[in-house]
């Protein structure tokens, strides 16, 4: 755990007159640019680059000159179209510092190389990001705390769901930031090639489907009333006599897969909740479905 933290003498490395070095103060400035301005000007033509822009400044600064056509052509670069998921994705930024430095000291890198670099890791690290923070970690979360809020507990609900999403968003943020600046491009290539991920992956994908399924199984309340008079002292329960005896829970995990596959189909959320309004209402106009009691 020792060698894994991230220190100033790590980062300064061997210092000589020569080089340019960057202080772990200037890295962590530029971290911090990243996690609260990185789509505060988010736009179709080029997404995050005008975030990406504002974070490396400072440090493109520092090691090319405020005014200089290396700092020019160093923004021409990083302006160009980029976009990821924001926490996990924040590696290919403290990689692009460490490649920035290397450059900056005379390293034989090209723009074609960043680039490309950026290009290359932008989809699989938002994949794994997306999948660990929005399929697995959010849900999580919300299991613990959406019971609270249902009952008006304002503190263990919405207060308590910020603090640990803000909390646990900041700590695998930073991490994976001062990963990236770390190892740089070797060390991320060996994360996404190495066999450890796939099975991290598949165990966050199984682990957010459960939890995911939990939560429609206690929140979506969707059950039938209708009966069917089979003779004249003989009622079916559709409910109890045919639907539990099926799957418990099939008519909520029904408008769960629904909403799904509407969504897998490019419908605006609005179109969902839309589709999802008129059924419940002719339905239950019909007396086909309602509410637990």
């Amino acid at each position: 755990m020792a060698e894994e933290k991230l220190n100033d003498e790590e980062i300064k490395k061997e210092e000589d007159n020569n080089n340019i070095v960057l202080s772990k103060k200037d890295i962590v400035k530029s971290f911090w640019r990243w996690r609260f301005f990185v789509q505060s000007n988010y736009n179709y033509e080029r997404l995050q680059s005008t975030g990406v822009i504002f974070s490396l400044s400072p440090v493109l600064k520092k090691l090319y000159g405020p005014k200089t056509d290396e700092m020019s052509e160093a923004l021409k670069r990083h302006i160009q179209f980029f976009n990821t998921e924001p926490a996990f994705g924040g590696t290919i930024l403290g990689m692009t510092i460490a490649i920035e430095e290397e450059k900056a000291n005379g390293a034989p890198i090209n723009t074609d190389t960043i680039n490309g670099l950026k290009t290359g890791m932008m989809g699989p690290l938002a994949g794994i990001g997306d999948t660990l923070w929005q399929g697995t970690l959010i849900p999580i979360l919300l299991s613990f705390t959406l019971p609270f809020a249902s009952q008006g507990n304002i503190v263990l609900g919405p207060i308590l769901f910020a603090v640990l999403h803000m909390g646990l968003m900041l700590v695998l943020s930073y991490n994976v930031w001062m990963f990236g600046y770390r190892r740089g491009r070797e060390g991320v290539q060996e994360l996404l090639s190495g066999s450890a991920l796939p099975k991290v992956m598949s165990f966050a994908q199984t682990l957010g489907a459960i939890v995911i399924g939990g939560l429609a199984a206690q929140f979506v309340d969707v059950v039938s009333p209708a009966t069917l008079n089979l003779s004249s002292d003989v009622t079916l329960s559709i409910q109890e006599d045919v639907l539990d005896e099926l799957v418990v829970g099939i008519l909520p995990l029904g408008i769960t897969l629904l909403t799904y596959y509407l969504l897998k189909k490019q419908f605006k959320p609005t179109t969902v909740l839309a589709v999802l309004i008129i059924l419940g209402a002719v339905l239950a106009g019909f007396g086909i479905i309602g509410t637990a009691e």
